[in-house]
């Protein structure tokens, strides 16, 4: 089966809240990513920029986690990097701001 081409960020944004339906794998986004700034911030103060790759390492490894073993799915990441990126950081903010659970009924309902 071939994936669905998205041709915007607007287009891709249902199937990407689709893909993290539960809520356990939405935190393990928001304490993967909040570990991987950390460690960002972390490499800047100690004069370690090229350490920022391992960042990735928790960052990933949280929510791959979330994806294979509670959504039981294939990350976007994989297929829509970029994207995937920028769904992180706009479903952190409405986690964030007591949204993301509206905006997964909403998708669901659409």
């Amino acid at each position: 089966m071939s994936q669905r081409q998205y041709n915007s960020f607007a287009e891709f944004w249902p199937h990407y809240v689709a893909e993290h339906s539960q809520p356990r794998t939405r935190l393990l986004h928001l304490v993967g990513t909040a570990i991987a700034l950390g460690c960002v911030v972390f490499f800047i103060v100690v004069g370690r920029w090229w350490l920022f790759p391992l960042a990735l390492i928790p960052g990933y490894g949280a929510a791959w986690i979330g994806h294979f073993f509670i959504e039981k799915n294939k990350p976007a990441t994989f297929q829509y990097p970029l994207w995937s990126f920028l769904g992180d950081y706009k479903m952190i903010w409405l986690m964030l701001t007591g949204r993301m659970n509206d905006e997964v009924e909403r998708v669901a309902n659409s």
